[in-house]
């Protein structure tokens, strides 16, 4: 025990060494956690999944630092990655779980007209829609365009008219 506590110091009074130590055990426990929790905590980046990321960093960093026991600092870390893989699993499983947990796109252009109500609900203007037009699809108006979407995870996405 004493080699530990030489190794990994005791409360907050670390050495950089020791504080050094301690961090590449919480790097190596960090990516075990997001492997628990599933691929998706990084790629989709929408609300529930940015979660994830919060909590882990806020948890993990107490036991780098010494201001909370390691082992319960860990176990709550491991009980986040597993709600989250859980969360996840039922959001596929059952659309409006998932469109509860994980948001659904709204609705900001179609049938050729701007919708102006949806557009105040996703706390985006105009002019924000056409930075993202002129952005994404490198044209200034909605001419070839079928439609608009905030999605889940706040991007803008069109759709292109089908030409025919």
């Amino acid at each position: 025990m004493e080699i530990l506590t030489q190794l990994f110091g005791e409360g907050e009074n670390q050495t950089a060494l020791q504080m050094s130590a301690r961090a590449v055990v919480i790097f190596i426990i960090t990516l075990i956690l997001l492997r628990i929790a599933g691929r998706r905590s990084f790629g989709m980046k929408s609300p529930f999944d940015n979660i994830i990321v919060i909590l882990l960093g806020a948890i993990l960093s107490r036991a780098v630092v010494g201001a909370s026991e390691f082992v319960p600092t860990i176990a709550s870390a491991t009980v986040i990655a597993v709600l989250h893989r859980l969360g996840a699993w039922l959001g596929a499983l059952n659309l409006r779980f998932g469109a509860l947990i994980k948001g659904q796109k709204i609705v900001l252009f179609e049938k050729g007209k701007l919708r102006h109500d949806n557009m105040r609900r996703a706390l985006i203007s105009e002019s924000d829609l056409y930075a993202s037009l002129r952005n994404d699809m490198h044209v200034e108006s909605f001419e070839k365009i079928e439609s608009a979407y905030m999605e889940n995870n706040g991007q803008i996405s069109f759709v292109r008219k089908v030409e025919e």
